[in-house]
């Protein structure tokens, strides 16, 4: 059923030259032409066709396929209509319904998922984005009804599951409650998730399943609050195995590792990218729990076993607030081999702990370490150090204090050593433009003098 179609073109020269001038909203939702998401025909969207599913006060128990392409100018839409009081639409997977008509495979892999479907199999989906959406409740234990019968929830099971699909956006959604919240597949290219909150996944007493799963060739994740996983869930709280890797003015909080930034296992595609190698970590607040999963804030490398295929690098890592509550020891970094290489500067690297209870590295790797604000004693590594570091004007302080710690506002107070301290040479094509927000609002980063220490800058008066 079509509704709201969009004013056609006036003009017979603009008609014929552009596509999707016959782009179609489909509202689904309390009073609105469709009931439900089950009515949408997914099979046949195109360029600028929107899906909009309002919000109601109970959950929508429904999951899909998109298999389609849109266009750069043109993408296909589904978005949430937030409530009165800004309430997002929930899918909830628990006794969700696929409808039977709409073939695809692997549908106990998510509520949403992008690419793989009987109707087009060869087809990769192009220039999507999902936007303001609740989607929790996969995972195993839990059943769906699709035209293949009732099914349960793999362990694998994600809110969202890319299988196959170029140019996607994930923003201002939540990701919860589920075995992994958001996966990619390794026939994946320039993904984007932007300004979502992920948080509550895993499986308990598992290390497999994550907050965020990806390998894809070219991922940005930026303006997200990741935090805490599931409780008894041992996994990491984002997992990447992708080419182009950016990751920048997030809120990252606990997980075995805060970031686990590993080998393309599937993809000879990803690992012959020309950005395989280097990875963008810079402007995110990172939080280490009190003896939560492992003190390694950082692997970056690989895990395969496979040492010719892991990542070398650079991984250019600044500008970054590292908070650890942990009592014992806290390691920034594990670097996969020693011919494995990290630019770590202009961070606020902040431990609870005596500062000897904090080091740099594992045990392997070349660091360069510049411009750091940390406290005094820290150690090259709490075992044997088989690489290198390489430390020149860091910056020390007994105690790093910061505006509210308390209140996890994680500016410097007025009179610190990071203020105004920042140096080394940022990459051009990655300035500093944002801070992180824990509520995932977009922050402009305002220099008062110099660059400051961590992600944030001193606020003027």
């Amino acid at each position: 059923m079509i509704v709201f179609s969009r004013p056609l073109l006036t003009s017979l020269a603009a008609i014929v030259l552009c596509t999707g001038s016959f782009a179609d909203d489909y509202h689904v939702g309390p009073e609105q032409p469709l009931t439900t998401p089950d009515q949408v025909p997914w099979e046949s969207l195109g360029p600028g066709d929107r899906v909009l599913i309002h919000h109601r006060p109970r959950p929508y128990h429904a999951k899909w396929v998109l298999c389609c392409r849109g266009a750069k100018d043109e993408p296909i839409v589904v978005s949430g209509v937030p409530g009165p009081d800004g309430e997002l639409p929930v899918l909830d997977a628990k006794n969700a319904i696929s409808r039977p008509g709409l073939d695809f495979w692997s549908g106990e892999r998510g509520v949403i998922k992008i690419g793989g479907a009987g109707f087009a199999p060869e087809l990769t989906p192009a220039h999507i984005i999902i936007e303001n959406l609740d989607i929790r409740g996969a995972r195993p234990g839990r059943s769906f009804v699709s035209g293949r019968g009732i099914q349960q929830y793999a362990e694998a099971a994600s809110a969202i599951f890319v299988e196959r699909a170029e140019y996607v956006t994930i923003r201002n959604c939540d990701l919860h409650d589920c075995a992994n919240g958001f996966f990619t597949a390794h026939e994946t290219s320039e993904i984007s998730v932007q300004r979502c909150r992920i948080y509550g996944n895993g499986i308990e007493d598992s290390y497999y399943q994550h907050n965020v799963y990806t390998e894809s060739a070219g991922i940005v994740f930026e303006h997200n609050y990741i935090g805490p996983l599931r409780e008894n869930c041992p996994g990491n709280n984002l997992k990447d195995r992708s080419s182009g890797l950016v990751v920048r003015y997030n809120w990252i909080e606990g997980g075995n590792r805060q970031l686990d930034l590993v080998d393309a296992e599937d993809s000879e595609r990803i690992r012959h990218d020309p950005r395989y190698d280097a990875a963008y970590v810079y402007g995110n607040v990172l939080i280490e729990l009190d003896d939560e999963g492992n003190n390694q804030i950082v692997h970056f490398g690989g895990d395969s076993g496979a040492e010719a295929g892991y990542r070398k690098g650079p991984l250019y890592f600044y500008n970054n607030t590292v908070v650890s509550r942990r009592p014992g020891n806290t390691t920034l970094l594990r670097l996969s081999t020693n011919d494995t290489a990290a630019w770590v500067f202009n961070n606020v690297l902040s431990v609870q702990a005596a500062g000897d209870r904090f080091a740099i590295l594992d045990e392997t790797g070349f660091v360069q370490l510049t411009h750091n604000l940390l406290q005094p004693g820290w150690k090259t590594s709490h075992g044997v150090l088989t690489g290198a570091i390489q430390a020149e004007e860091n910056v020390p302080a007994e105690t790093i204090e910061f505006l509210d710690d308390a209140d996890q506002d994680y500016h410097l107070a007025p009179g610190s050593p990071g203020i105004d301290a920042g140096g080394g040479e940022i990459p051009d094509q990655h300035p500093l433009l944002f801070e992180p927000d824990r509520a995932t609002k977009l922050m402009n980063r305002r220099a008062a003098g110099s660059l400051d220490a961590g992600a944030f800058e001193t606020r003027a008066d």
